[in-house]
């Protein structure tokens, strides 16, 4: 059994953590609210921009002049899997859900005879992801010395995928990142990035006539909508990050609370017991005199 000096320690130990927790739950709170006006600010361009493509990816007919960022060359062997997450862990299961649907994206396209490439935004995602599958990384963008997001850090990550398409080191590439939903829901997500992925609808007749064609048009508007896609999904990642972290400070300050009073009570149990030993000690040596 652990003595009273001892107990007192921890407690005044587990009592300092609570402090950095309850801190780290206060500035993630605040972080929050930006974070999260800045993701619902970003949906309604991303939806605009895929409703665009989408718009004109139905009016074209597919050629071998078409640009391959839509139409995709004909066999995929080489996927370039694109995995999004924070510099910092304390954000609960932020970081390993986006990891683990990761992971099993690459068992699946393995087993299945492809090749696989990953490339990673975040220091979190890249620890876990080499720890299994170093062989297979492509490239890593760092966001430690990135302040604060902006449009500029998609652009660079948007042109480094795809300058990698056009070299022809992938045929497509998926983005996994968590979408906000709320402070205590963040869902990984899967996207594809390239070939550009629109829904198929039933040609009609256009009463507007494009100039340029249409094709010259997405080739201009394919590589801003990739980069959107990328900013959208950052922004995303952002505010699930806030909400996650302080969800876990949260629990982490409930549980410092729990534990401290556990501890108080044996301290308190001990600090009785060695009282009572004293007196009976005392009592039995006036009784021997």
């Amino acid at each position: 059994m652990p003595n009273l000096k001892d107990l007192k320690n921890r407690i005044e130990s587990v009592k300092s953590t609570r402090k950095i927790t309850k801190a780290m739950q206060m500035v993630a709170a605040a972080k929050l609210r930006r974070a999260q006006e800045s993701a619902e600010a970003g949906r309604p361009y991303a939806e605009r921009m895929k409703s665009v493509i989408n718009n004109l990816a139905n009016g074209i007919i597919v050629s071998d002049d078409s640009p391959k960022l839509l139409t995709g060359r004909p066999a995929i062997k080489t996927y370039l899997l694109i995995v999004a997450t924070s510099e910092r862990g304390l954000c609960g299961g932020f970081n390993s859900s986006i990891v683990k649907m990761a992971k099993n994206k690459i068992t699946e396209l393995v087993s299945s005879g492809n090749s696989v490439k990953i490339y990673t935004i975040g220091k979190k995602g890249r620890e876990q992801l080499t720890r299994e599958f170093d062989q297979y990384f492509f490239n890593h963008f760092d966001l430690s010395n990135v302040k604060s997001l902006s449009y500029d850090v998609a652009v660079t990550i948007s042109k480094d995928i795809i300058a990698g398409f056009n070299d022809e080191e992938y045929d497509s590439a998926l983005l996994f990142f968590s979408q906000f939903q709320s402070v205590l829901v963040q869902n990984p997500t899967e996207q594809r990035l390239i070939p550009a992925s629109f829904e198929e609808t039933e040609a009609a007749e256009s009463s507007y006539d494009y100039e340029p064609e249409q094709d010259e048009i997405l080739e201009e508007l394919l590589p801003q909508s990739i980069t959107t896609q990328i900013f959208t999904a950052l922004l995303e990642n952002a505010a699930s990050e806030q909400g996650a972290r302080m969800s876990a400070m949260d629990n982490a300050t409930r549980n410092a609370g729990d534990m401290i009073d556990k501890l108080t009570i044996k301290y308190n149990r001990s600090r009785q017991a060695a009282i009572t030993n004293e007196l009976i000690e005392i009592i039995s040596g006036a009784e021997a005199l």
